[in-house]
Parts: structure tokens; sequence; C-alpha cells
């Protein structure tokens, strides 16, 4: 028995983005210590001259070449997962129901992207407002679930209890965590890369007689590291930044005016962005981000029919 026409899209939803949480989990998890270098090198732990991501790499490994995933917790694990499957549902969502009301087409998805443009396709004031308003949904929520977790992994565990302690903020503070701010405004970036400027750039601007899946996944990565992570590095290292300030004194709340101004009189806008700062963002970033793309519109395909399937003989057993 198929699926009621009214539950397919919640099922398809369900499905992308229970695998985008558990391809974030494998791929995050293998790439620990190249984001505890990419955490370190753009926070105030490093300085702006030479051998930045040396540096970085130094103060990560202090402890043994394991250290970085002693770090990890059941709290990042978790966080990995929801990071991404909220990220993937929300996303969906919000573009499900933004394209509803204003009228628009939904982004495209898997095979729609190796076909030809349509001809009545527009770029208007709704479709931009909804390319604007999902990954900032998106990325916020995101936040939520990983924020904390990241400066877990920013600190180590037992110092970050204690400065939670300090800190004394309300169950929902504690929850988001410090550098929110920052933190969802690069993922709200990073959202808008994979899910908006990827797929609608590949769709419409790329050669319709070299789309493949490779030129898919290196198309993502290119967007990626040159586009997405050169905008998402600023809040990066806003993020590290503002993590050394609330840590000094055993936790204080964040004065983001006062770091900003500090960090620029004191560095320029190398506090901000440099190429090491960049290259050690895109070391953590692309291999997940980067390849998510065509991971969600490459390989999640693949076993979409098996898991609509499979979701029709549940209903069937359950109506029946």
């Amino acid at each position: 028995m198929s699926l009621p026409e009214n539950l397919v899209t919640p099922c398809q939803t369900t499905y992308r983005s229970v695998g985008l949480g558990v391809y974030a989990v494998v791929v995050r998890y293998c790439t620990m210590p190249l984001e505890k270098v990419a955490m370190i090198a753009n926070s105030s732990l490093v300085s702006s001259g030479k051998n930045q991501l040396g540096q970085a790499w130094k103060i990560a490994t202090k402890e043994g070449l394991l250290a970085p995933y002693r770090t990890v917790g059941p709290a990042s694990i978790t966080a990995w997962f929801l990071q991404y499957s909220v990220m993937g549902f929300v996303f969906q969502t919000v573009d499900a129901a933004l394209s509803a009301s204003l009228g628009t087409q939904r982004m495209p998805y898997g095979d729609q992207l190796m076909e030809p443009p349509s001809q009545n396709s527009s770029f208007g004031v709704a479709t931009a407002c909804k390319a604007i308003l999902a990954p900032i949904t998106a990325g916020t929520i995101e936040s939520v679930v990983s924020n904390r977790a990241e400066t877990q992994r920013f600190w180590g565990l037992g110092k970050s209890a204690a400065i939670e302690r300090q800190l004394g903020w309300s169950a929902l503070g504690r929850a988001c965590g410090p550098a929110f701010v920052a933190n969802s405004a690069r993922n709200a970036v990073m959202s808008t890369t994979s899910f908006v400027a990827t797929p609608l750039l590949f769709l419409h601007a790329f050669p319709q007689e070299h789309k493949s899946h490779s030129s898919l996944f290196w198309f993502g990565l290119s967007v990626n590291i040159f586009a997405g992570n050169v905008v998402a590095i600023t809040q990066q290292s806003l993020w590290g930044r503002v993590l050394n300030y609330v840590e000094e004194g055993g936790g204080r709340n964040a004065n983001y005016r006062a770091i900003v101004g500090e960090a620029y009189r004191r560095e320029g806008l190398s506090a901000f962005f440099t190429p090491p700062k960049w290259f050690a963002r895109v070391l953590m970033n692309a291999p997940i981000q980067g390849t998510l793309p065509w991971f969600y519109n490459d390989v999640l395909p693949l076993g979409e029919p098996a898991a609509l399937e499979l979701a029709g003989r549940a209903y069937s057993s359950v109506s029946s």
C-alpha cells in the first residue's frame, strides 16, 4: 500500500533530514582534529603573525594527537546529528511553507539540478524573500541545537561546565550557549551556501553539457570554499573571540561592541580575516558543508524510493 498523498512530503522531509544527520556525525567525528585547529586558529589564542596554523596545531595537540577526540562527548554527537538534521528539516519546512504562501517554486532537488532550467522560472521579490528567510531560520534553529556543544569542544567539558555555573544563565541561555549571535550568523551563511546558492547557481548558471554528479560535487566544494567560507570566517573569528572574552575571569557576559572594537584596534581586519584563518576554516568546514549539496541531491535520492516504500508498509500495517 502506498502512502497517502498528504504523508509523502512529511516522509520525504524526515528521510532527508535523518540522512543529513547521520552523514554529519560520521564526517564531523572523523575530521575532529581539523575542527579543533580551526576553532583555535580563529580565536585570540593565536596571534595574527606568522605560522598561525602551526600555533593552532601545537595548542590543539598539546595533550597528544588524540586530544581533540577527547573533547567529543555525548552532547557533541547528539548536536552533530541534530545540527544537520534539524537544519535540513527546518529549511525544507520553511521552504515548503514560504513557497506555498508566496506562490513560488520550491528549491530544486535531486535530478532537477541536472535538467535545463525552466523558461518560466524567475527571481522576483517573493523568491528573494524566501531565499533569505529560509536559511536564516534554519541557521538560527541549527545554532540552538549545536552552539553549546561547540563551546564544549572549544573549552573542554570541565571548563565549559565551570563557566556555565559562573555565568548563571537561565535554562534557555544555557541551551543556546555563549556567542550565540555569531554562531547563528555563521550558520545562516552556510545554510544559504548549501541549500540556496549552490543548487540555484548549478541549475541556472552551470553549463548544461557539463552537468554531472561529479561536477555537482566539485561545484559545491568550490562555492563553499571560495564564497561561503570567505564570509563565514568573519563570524567564526568573532565567535572564537567572544568565547575568549567570556572565559576571562572564569565567566563573564559578552560585550560584542567591546570585543569587535578591541580586536580591530589591535589587529585591524586581520582579527577577522587572514588567509590562514580562512584555510583553517576550510579544513574544518569543507569536508561536511562543502559536500552537503552533493550528498543531499545525489546520494540521498538513491534511497528515497525504498524509504517511502517502507513508510508505506508501516502505514498499511498500522491502518489495517
